[in-house]
């Protein structure tokens, strides 16, 4: 029995065997027909929706996102927009006056390269607002975090501790902190991260699944950890998690699950174990990125490479030899080609677990065609080139060309998928498909598009957002969307709205 239909509308498939169709029906969370075999299927029982020449697409998939982090960001003060480094202390200091003596206050998003002077911050503005609260922000790429003197006493870090490998305590001229730390010095914080998943409620994770569904995202790839996986577990055991879950491992709990004889896809249709992810190195804007060559206005930064190579490869082999997929983290010139040196190494073992790069952000443009060659994806973000086209620019140079490099990619044979990355960025898919494909911010900066012979089409953009084509057979993810985005100016795709979003069949 058909459990619903869709007609009238104009069905994008992208299934190369059937690219369009005017109605799609759907039973026992699949798709069973098209056009006029899907309107015969129809019974007294069958839902029926009239799409009147709307537009339908495969359900979205973020392929790279930290969702409970996401879903427990909202309560943290948010930091993202500030100007200023007055006007980020005083949303602190707004929570402070409402907080009770000692309790700790968490927040996000800062980028100091927004603010009107755009220097790195210290502890000093929030020991003035903040005394006696442990106040702990998060940089907007997560790879540093802004911390007061309450804290780092909190934490006993001192002058005497000592900088952990892969990562870096900010020191003044007299060696004391200064309330920076950066990469896996973030790690001496232990469980005061703020977004620690073994603390989320099963109710601020449904909130979090409907608002995706809202926007169309149908399922994630998501970057978390074990207290993460156990949260959907809970959703998934009371048949109450809609959003299907790709979950991928850190590489500190790869080797007990190999041990417990843990291979690659395991789970059901809602939710699985991917594969792994490990780190290579840090980010462009805390310059912990790891490039070739050292970042404008610096003699010898280049970045910091965060684990061992040597590491990496066992990890890599090992997650690989159980048919994981490999998720490496890199963002700099020198982490992406370290990083393709060890891949290839395991494709001439034979190995053929999927290996991507997560972010990809900046290549030199002898590395461009080794992720075709090699069979690598380039998980990328599109909303970070927009987002960040300033700072790429003014820490990279003339570097900057082969960063978030989406068409050079495509061109050479490389298979793209997107995601957010939220929440570093916005959850919303619409803000990244609008950046692959104008290559501008929301205001139309940079007119023209930032290094526009990287733009794509409209149909690359999705191609490297959905799940998986529309097929009988296929999972029934699908979006009705209010406007057809193939026929819409590209810069009006913002204004782009997801009018029903169906998962397995059924509209959520």
């Amino acid at each position: 029995m058909t459990d619903l239909l869709l007609t009238n509308g104009k069905i994008h498939t992208f299934d190369s065997a059937r690219p369009r169709a005017h109605a799609i029906a759907f039973a026992a969370g699949r798709v069973v027909a098209f056009d006029d075999e899907a309107i015969a299927a129809r019974t007294a029982r069958t839902e029926t929706i009239d799409l009147r020449g709307r537009s339908v697409i495969p359900g979205i998939v973020d392929h790279h996102i930290h969702f409970t982090a996401y879903a427990m960001s909202r309560a943290r003060v948010q930091l993202d927009g500030a100007r200023s480094l007055e006007e980020a202390v005083a949303r602190v200091a707004a929570r402070v006056a409402t907080a009770r003596p000692g309790e700790w206050i968490f927040g996000h998003g800062w980028n100091h390269l927004d603010w009107t002077i755009p220097e790195f911050p210290t502890k000093a503005p929030l020991d003035a607002i903040a005394p006696n609260n442990p106040v702990v922000l998060d940089r907007k790429d997560g790879h540093s975090t802004w911390l007061n003197s309450a804290a780092l006493r909190a934490i006993h870090l001192t002058r005497d501790t000592p900088d952990p490998a892969g990562g870096k305590i900010e020191r003044d001229a007299n060696g004391e902190p200064t309330g920076l730390l950066r990469e896996n010095a973030m790690n001496l914080l232990g469980n005061q991260r703020g977004f620690n998943a073994e603390n989320i409620s099963d109710e601020a994770l449904r909130e979090a699944i409907h608002h995706a569904h809202q926007l169309g995202i149908t399922g994630i790839h998501n970057v978390e950890g074990a207290a993460a996986l156990r949260a959907f577990q809970r959703l998934r055991a009371r048949n109450e998690l809609t959003l299907r879950v790709l979950h991928t491992l850190p590489a500190e709990n790869l080797e007990r699950a190999l041990a417990i004889g843990l291979r690659g896809d395991f789970g059901d249709e809602f939710l699985r174990i991917g594969g792994v992810k490990i780190f290579a190195d840090g980010s462009l804007g805390s310059q912990t990125a790891w490039m070739l060559e050292p970042f404008v206005g610096s003699r010898d930064n280049c970045g910091i490479p965060t684990t061992p190579l040597a590491e990496i490869e066992r990890l890599a082999r090992a997650a690989a030899d159980a048919g994981m997929m490999v998720c490496t983290h890199a963002i700099g010139d020198r982490a992406n080609r370290e990083v393709l040196n060890v891949y290839e190494k395991l494709r001439r073992e034979g190995l053929t677990a999927p290996l991507r790069i997560e972010h990809a952000q900046h290549l030199h443009p002898d590395d461009v065609p080794r992720f075709a060659t090699l069979n690598v994806i380039a998980s990328m973000q599109p909303i970070h080139a927009t987002s960040d086209y300033k700072m790429a620019d003014d820490l990279l140079g003339a570097r900057a060309r082969y960063a978030y490099a989406f068409k050079s990619l495509l061109n050479s044979g490389a298979r793209l998928v997107f995601g957010s990355d939220c929440p570093v960025e916005t959850l919303d898919p619409w803000a990244g498909i609008h950046a692959a494909v104008t290559r501008e911010r929301a205001n139309g900066e940079p007119r023209g598009g930032w290094y526009p012979q990287e733009k794509l089409s409209v149909e690359q953009a999705i191609g490297a957002y959905i799940g998986a084509p529309l097929r009988e057979g296929s999972w029934g993810d699908a979006l009705v969307l209010s406007h057809d985005i193939f026929a819409i100016p590209p810069r009006e795709i913002l204004a782009t709205r997801v009018e029903q979003t169906i998962v397995g069949g059924k509209i959520v």
